[in-house]
């Protein structure tokens, strides 16, 4: 790919060297190559890595709050589903077994922020009965997941 053939012109000794059809090789690499597919890669991840953080899906409420900061280590999720499964990332968990769970989760854990999405469709003591359950797990920072773009209740949209 990136190796050539260099031939040395030395006067009238090269004809010789030519006519006998000897040449070396070029020790210089061609990196160009190597750069192109390197920033194509790096295009398409930047392209594809949004993509890959989607979870459940649920109807996520809508407010008017900021998003949260990001974090140095993966989120972790928790999900009521519009039906009342809880899932714990992409993985469904009994409710009875949601607190032991978590538990050794956090164990592992450096940090103590988990999310908690819920289906809007939800009732809200579903979904407080699971913070209660995060809070006794050992995860004091609950953030709840909402879409942006919802009503700011101060009069302006």
């Amino acid at each position: 790919m990136g190796a050539g053939v260099v031939q040395k012109d030395t006067g009238s000794g090269s004809r010789r060297r030519r006519a006998r059809g000897r040449s070396r090789p070029m020790a210089e690499i061609n990196v160009t190559p190597f750069v192109d597919v390197m920033l194509v890669l790096l295009i398409i991840f930047m392209v594809a890595a949004p993509l890959l953080t989607v979870g459940v899906p649920v109807e996520l409420p809508k407010t008017a709050a900021n998003a949260l900061p990001a974090e140095a280590e993966e989120p972790l999720t928790v999900t009521v589903t519009a039906e009342g499964i809880v899932m714990v990332q992409e993985s469904e968990v009994a409710r009875d077994d949601l607190i032991g769970k978590l538990r050794a989760i956090a164990a592992e854990r450096a940090d103590d922020r988990i999310f908690l999405r819920a289906d809007g469709a939800v009732p809200y003591a579903e979904v407080v009965q699971v913070m209660g359950a995060l809070n006794r797990a050992g995860f004091s920072n609950i953030g709840l997941v909402t879409e942006s773009g919802g009503p700011s209740l101060d009069g302006e949209n």
